[in-house]
């Protein structure tokens, strides 16, 4: 490693930044060619992970709350979230680009080996035998995730557009007015209704979810084709619970969960998100 390549390393673990030639070998002032996103050439051989278990929803929509109660599951393992759509992959020098073309693969094939081994790692070190993630921003991903995983299955978790964008204001009011969370979560609830719109999955509602876990949860353990366990409304390694519902029900007076707030009134609903809780049937056209 030359003087150069020393003080660009450094540069890029003390900043996150690094010193790149203008142009390279793109042509000035053209953007570089978008890179194809394709399925894997063979499944067999490309993936290791079966049908992972993506959870779609906005933020601040109970998704923690499904994941606690999707882990408890012998056969389910849902970590925090993973962002793996946010981990790259860079040939760093024209030779690995040229090897690596020589292979068939390109930046986007080496993206998805990454992501599938991240996650199948994670998988066997859980000891479980189906992977959940619910990071919400996988929601803008829908359709790379899609392509990367073909036999991918979805879970779709709705909540009344209005209590989310309070929530998300509440979470940090500091950085965010009532309006710029309003818009904020908007851009999420945008993105999961895409996803809806382009995948097969099944669709919850956090409002449900709270009023009868164990009916909801029936139904989400029917799609994976997975025994329903009782044990899933009784997560919590502190807990020493009886009865599902029951146990559900302390867990919300004792503070464990919270219980859904009350729906708003068509009269809270602001026009920007108006749209939205027609689309999801939350209010009447």
């Amino acid at each position: 490693m030359n003087w150069k390549q020393k003080v660009n390393s450094a540069l890029g673990e003390f900043t996150g930044f690094h010193i790149a030639k203008v142009g390279g070998e793109t042509e000035p002032g053209k953007a570089p060619e978008p890179v194809e996103v394709r399925p894997p050439a063979d499944p067999r051989t490309d993936r290791l992970l079966r049908a992972p278990v993506f959870v779609m929803s906005p933020v601040r929509s109970g998704s923690t709350l499904l994941r606690a109660l999707l882990n408890a599951h012998s056969l389910l393992h849902a970590p925090h979230e993973l962002h793996i759509r946010r981990l790259k992959v860079d040939f760093g020098t024209t030779l690995a680009e040229r090897a690596m073309h020589a292979l068939g693969h390109n930046q986007a094939d080496l993206e998805h080996l990454l992501w599938d081994r991240v996650l199948h790692r994670e998988l066997l070190r859980s000891g479980k035998s189906h992977i959940v993630d619910k990071t919400p921003a996988n929601a803008f991903a829908w359709e790379r995730i899609s392509t990367c995983w073909p036999d991918a299955r979805y879970v779709f978790l709705l909540r009344h557009p209005v209590s989310i964008a309070r929530s998300w204001h509440e979470a940090d009011p500091a950085k965010r007015t009532p309006e710029e969370a309003a818009q904020d979560a908007l851009r999420y609830m945008k993105a999961v209704q895409r996803a809806r719109k382009g995948l097969t999955g099944l669709t919850v509602r956090y409002e449900d979810l709270t009023a009868d876990p164990e009916a909801e949860v029936r139904k989400i353990c029917e799609y994976l084709a997975i025994p329903y366990e009782p044990g899933m409304l009784r997560y919590g390694e502190q807990s020493v619970l009886t009865k599902g519902l029951g146990d559900w029900k302390d867990k919300i007076r004792s503070g464990e969960v919270q219980a859904g707030r009350e729906l708003p009134g068509a009269d809270e609903i602001p026009d920007l998100l108006r749209p939205m809780c027609e689309r999801w049937g939350y209010v009447t056209p």
